[in-house]
């Protein structure tokens, strides 16, 4: 007779418990640059790298979010989300650049020798025409590329390699000089932003905070996305594709949708990344980057929404204990997580929490 109570009891508490690790998570998060401003010496303040770096994860816990939408809710792999990630920090970059320049050429256009701005460089030294950028670049490929792709029907295996030539592609041509984004260095020596310091104590706890705000708001609509009747059309074409076209669903305008806002979410993530990094080049395009990514999203678990987060934040955060303690073993270490993750936890951690409160 206890169990069933103990078991309801569980159940109803499980909701409260994750709003409030949560709420805990959100306070803790919007403290940090709060505290960054506190003066120099003090021992509540939190340094200037800890802040970037913290931001650094954030921005990555909203690409595996993002990816998670069309992996773990509509069964797209995607090995490509790295380029839509750094077509959103190059779009960004192209603004601070031209703040950096003023009236003139930016740095790496002097050093080459070029006498004016290529044309798809116009009207980047306004703010809110870098922020469409930042949209429309990774949308409208993304939208061009899922169209033909879901028009014919591509899925699976072959999906995944097609979107991995895609990011490698699109690093090719980024690493080449005369396509105007500053080769294999990029864009970087950034100096401000609308105006104000791009390294003072309160721009970087402003972007911090608008950091924290996108992945709150994209965890919302995920989090509403899949609670609706979209969310549910996207699951059953992830588990029964052919059923799902049997009951009269067209599944091509629900992938391309979800594909065109994960890419969105990308890309406004990277713009976010690249003010607080300081740097932005085609090696954020390596198809490497991609693949991390996905073993992000498998670790915390796909189709959970907060698995992602979990998972970016473990993975990345190992990251940079590892590239400076045992740098060369990074690349063996994240192969064999993501080997054992695939063995042992195919649901991911989230998926093993909720096994075991099942039990």
């Amino acid at each position: 007779m206890n169990q069933p109570l103990l078991v309801t009891a569980t159940q109803k508490a499980g909701p409260r418990l994750t709003l409030a690790v949560g709420a805990l998570v959100l306070l803790v998060l919007i403290a940090l640059p709060l505290l960054s401003l506190l003066p120099a010496g003090h021992s509540l303040q939190v340094s200037a790298y800890t802040l970037t770096l913290v931001g650094k994860i954030l921005c990555y816990a909203i690409v595996a979010l993002a990816l998670d939408l069309v992996w773990g809710y509509a069964g797209l792999l995607s090995l490509g989300h790295g380029l839509f990630f750094a077509l959103g920090g190059y779009a960004m970059g192209m603004y601070l650049m031209r703040e950096a320049a003023g009236d003139g050429l930016p740095a790496f256009m002097t050093f080459l020798s070029w006498s004016e701005l290529p044309w798809y460089w116009a009207g980047t030294q306004h703010f809110a025409w870098a922020l469409c950028l930042v949209v429309l670049a990774p949308g409208l490929l993304a939208l061009v590329f899922g169209y033909f792709a879901f028009r014919s029907r591509i899925k699976g295996v072959y999906f995944s390699i097609m979107t991995q030539a895609l990011t490698f592609a699109g690093m090719l041509l980024f690493f080449r000089n005369e396509t105007g984004f500053g080769g294999n260095n990029g864009f970087t020596n950034f100096r401000s932003i609308l105006g104000f310091e791009i390294t003072a104590q309160g721009t970087r706890a402003v972007l911090f905070l608008l950091t924290v705000a996108l992945l709150a708001g994209s965890l919302y609509l995920g989090w509403r996305l899949a609670r609706s009747k979209f969310g549910r059309v996207l699951t059953a074409l992830r588990d029964a594709e052919n059923r799902l076209m049997f009951c009269g669903y067209d599944p091509r305008g629900f992938k391309l949708f979800v594909w065109v806002l994960s890419a969105v979410l990308c890309g406004l993530a990277g713009a976010l990344y690249v003010p607080q990094v300081g740097i932005i080049n085609p090696s954020e395009m390596s198809p490497t980057n991609s693949i991390e990514a996905a073993v992000w999203v498998a670790l915390g678990g796909r189709g959970t929404l907060i698995g992602p987060l979990l998972g970016a934040g473990v993975v990345n955060g190992m990251k940079s204990w590892f590239t400076v303690a045992f740098p060369e073993f990074w690349l063996f270490f994240l192969g064999a997580l993501f080997i054992l993750v695939t063995l042992y936890l195919p649901r991911g951690v989230v998926g093993l929490l909720k096994k075991r409160g099942e039990q």
